[in-house]
């Protein structure tokens, strides 16, 4: 049996970052998993391959996210990895073909109600050490969109007197960059920062977190603030944060291993 992640997304996000440490967490424990995802982020992370290259066999085993599989494809179970709300409501999709769904929060399968066998299988938080650099500079982290309204923290931050906000995600809604967040640029109080993927190196350079998203389905900025103990100023979520053999465990329950 071999385990296939296929996702309509694998540039940075949260749900990448899920299915590229369910992927090492899977092979670490001796069970064949691949990763094939559109874009190219996820290449070098784990073992992965692009979407164009995933084949199905009738003994695979398809964890498949934010895309829609033929009926005709049968592998041995499929199951519905589900990181989203609004941009993947599964009210309208037919779910027929899906063995299981799988949820990272109680939250999110409340908001989903669906009637539907599932499971809440939160993702994996990396632990970071953190030291407060006093360099009165806050952070914002997060894909740049009208959702997670980055130019609200951006707003409070400046008011509890941080000097500059450093924003870590690619920006996703340009019309909403260009209406809320140019001037905040341009007057240098805010600064698009490259992608990094080593977060201590991330996290280091600000004193406080700032987060202002409508709604979050997990909250994994949250979860990495609270281990480290980075102040985090915004709507919590307060999930629960599982150990690598807790997640494991509840895998291999859907993985029927």
């Amino acid at each position: 049996m071999k385990v296939k992640i296929v996702s309509g997304w694998s540039n940075p996000g949260g749900s990448t970052q899920h299915h590229i440490s369910l992927t090492n967490l899977l092979n670490s424990n001796n069970i064949d998993c691949t990763f094939y995802g559109p874009h190219t982020h996820h290449l070098d992370k784990c073992n992965s391959d692009l979407l164009t290259k995933a084949t199905v066999e009738s003994d695979d085993v398809i964890i498949s996210h934010f895309l829609t599989i033929p009926s005709t494809i049968k592998p041995q179970k499929h199951i519905l990895s589900c990181h989203e709300t609004n941009l993947f409501p599964l009210q309208k999709i037919d779910l027929s073909c899906y063995d299981v769904i799988q949820f990272v929060s109680n939250s999110q399968k409340k908001w989903h109600s669906v009637n539907h066998t599932s499971v809440i299988i939160p993702p994996r938080v990396e632990k970071v050490s953190w030291k407060d650099p006093e360099n009165k500079v806050a952070g914002v982290i997060g894909s740049i969109d009208s959702h997670k309204q980055p130019h609200l923290s951006i707003e409070r931050a400046i008011a509890d007197g941080y000097d500059k906000v450093l924003l870590f995600g690619e920006v996703t809604d340009m019309p909403y960059f260009n209406a809320t967040m140019v001037g905040w640029v341009t007057a240098q109080k805010a600064t698009l920062m490259p992608h990094e993927d080593n977060k201590e190196a991330m996290y280091k350079k600000v004193s406080e977190v700032y987060h202002s998203s409508i709604r979050e389905t997990y909250g994994l900025v949250e979860a990495e603030c609270t281990l480290a103990g980075i102040p985090f100023n915004g709507p919590r979520n307060n999930q629960i944060i599982l150990e690598d053999e807790e997640i494991l465990d509840r895998w291999k329950q859907i993985l029927d291993l």
